[in-house]
Parts: C-alpha cells; structure tokens; sequence
C-alpha cells in the first residue's frame, strides 16, 4: 500500500494544520483542500477509490475521478443517488453523469441529463458544467450554432469552466473546419496554470487534434505524452481516444495504436453500468472492435 493510502483512510478531508515541511495544505475558497478534490481537478487523478465516501460533496467527487478512470459503473451508482435532491449538487452530479454518457457516445441521453441539471443549477461552477454539457451535446448531434450559444452563455469565473469553455470551443471549431488551435491552447494553459493532471492531459489531447494536419510531428508528441500520461494515471477514459487520434497522426504504427485502443476500451466496456454498454454498442462515436462486454 502507498503512503497516500495510510494517510488517508477512507478518503477523509485534510485538516488545516501544518504538513511535514511546515506549510498549510492548499485551500479552496478558504477551506482546506480535500484529497478527493486533488483526485478530480488536481494533481491525484490517479487516487485508487476503495471507500463510499459519506458526504454527498465527497461522493461526487469520487464519481468524478471514478469516470475518469472509466469506472462507469461504480461512478453511475453514486452520481444516481445524488439526482434525487433538487440543488446545486445535483446539477453537478448530472452534468457529471452525462459526461460519462458522452464519452461513450451517448449525446441524446446526455442531453436529457444536462438540462435536468439546468433546473436545479445555482453557482457558476453548476451553471457552467451544465452549460457546456449542453454545448457539447449540441456538437455531437452536429448542432453547431445551437452549441456556440449554450457556450457564449458560460459564466468564465473558474479555471475548470475556462478549462472546458476551451475544449468546447475547439471541438466546435473543427467540427466546422475553422481555427481551433487559439481556444486548444487557451484551455492548455489555463489547466497548466490550475496544476490540474488531468484537465492538462485532456486539452494535450484536444490541441494534437486541432494542430494534426498544419503541424503532424508537434501533435504527435502532444498526444503521446498525454497517452503515455493518460496510460500511468490510469486514466482510461482519455487513453483510447489518445490512441485513436495517435493512429490517424502516426499511420506507419497505426495498427498498433488500434490495437491499443481496442484492449482499453474494452476493459473500460466491462466496467460500465448497462446503460453505458448499451450507448456505445449504438453509437456511431464508439468504435465496434471492442468486442463483447456481456
């Protein structure tokens, strides 16, 4: 067992005391920052979940890094037991939801659950989330203008929301063929800036992909690092994609990075919740060569 592991039975919070080289853990608005929150949007995406967290904050935030991981199913179950509220945590644990729906290609079930998060959305980290879930949804069904507005509606005033406001800006950029490097790059700096892992891997990802044809060596490096990354971390749900984008940049191997995607994905399948099996088998987003799941 790591020593993080020890420390930290049951993914409890950090208390504001002093560490072991004499300074205070890093705070949030004030209050100390807990190890769940350095696993989603910090430098710990790869914290293993091995606890149900008892506090509904605490438990979202496990989900987050659960999908990260592709643990689809064990993320569903927490997320499912925070929709019941009508405030702001359940609009997070629904726009959170449907992130995991749209990786696996389901726009149109995502949709459903970013505008019932929509309702119940009161701070600006809740508004943006769903916001861009909506935009992004609205890219997925080739709904680009309808996608710009939900964007041009994002309230800026977090690094996440700025971090996201970029992706989604470049993935509907090059959807329309227009210029998606200036927002890739954006979205990379402001994740860089935050210290936050896994926004970094992701918007290397997102930039490879808007630099592939004008610049094919530098995205090739880009996106191998944050496979390569994304591979360590653990962090499956970003490593197919990774590998996939790697095969059409790097066609001398690109059988390889098929075959690698296909092995991660699968895994990824097997531990999806039914309802997220059954929208990648229909989805035209999800590659077939995955195989069966059961």
């Amino acid at each position: 067992m790591d020593n993080w592991q020890a420390m930290w039975p049951g993914l409890s919070v950090v208390t504001d005391t002093l560490d072991s080289g004499g300074r205070r853990p890093p705070t949030t608005r004030g209050r100390p920052v807990n190890t769940l929150e350095q696993a989603a949007f910090g430098d710990r995406p790869d914290l293993v979940i091995t606890a149900t967290p008892q506090a509904p904050r605490d438990r979202w935030l496990a989900a987050v890094v659960l999908g990260a991981q592709g643990h689809y199913a064990r993320a569903a179950t927490l997320l499912s037991q925070l929709l019941t509220s009508d405030d702001d945590l359940a609009a997070l644990a629904a726009a959170t939801l449907a992130s995991h729906r749209r990786q696996l290609g389901g726009h149109a079930a995502a949709r459903k659950l970013d505008a019932r998060g929509a309702r119940t959305a009161q701070s600006d980290d809740a508004k943006a989330d769903v916001l861009l879930g909506l935009a992004a949804d609205a890219v997925g069904d080739g709904r680009l203008a309808e996608a710009a507005r939900l964007r041009d509606r994002v309230p800026l005033t977090t690094w996440r929301a700025r971090v996201r406001h970029g992706w989604v800006s470049a993935e509907i950029e090059l959807s329309r063929g227009g210029a998606a490097r200036e927002p890739a790059e954006r979205a990379l700096a402001e994740a860089e800036a935050a210290k936050a892992t896994r926004h970094r891997v992701k918007s290397e990802i997102v930039l490879a992909a808007a630099i592939s044809t004008s610049e094919p060596v530098m995205a090739r490096k880009l996106v191998t690092r944050a496979r390569d990354d994304a591979t360590d971390l653990h962090l499956s749900s970003l490593v197919w994609p990774a590998s996939l984008l790697l095969a059409g940049i790097d066609p001398s191997e690109a059988s390889g990075h098929t075959r690698n995607a296909a092995a991660v994905l699968h895994g990824l399948l097997r531990r999806s919740d039914p309802r997220g099996r059954e929208l990648a088998e229909r989805s035209p987003w999800v590659p077939s060569f995955a195989g069966p799941t059961g």
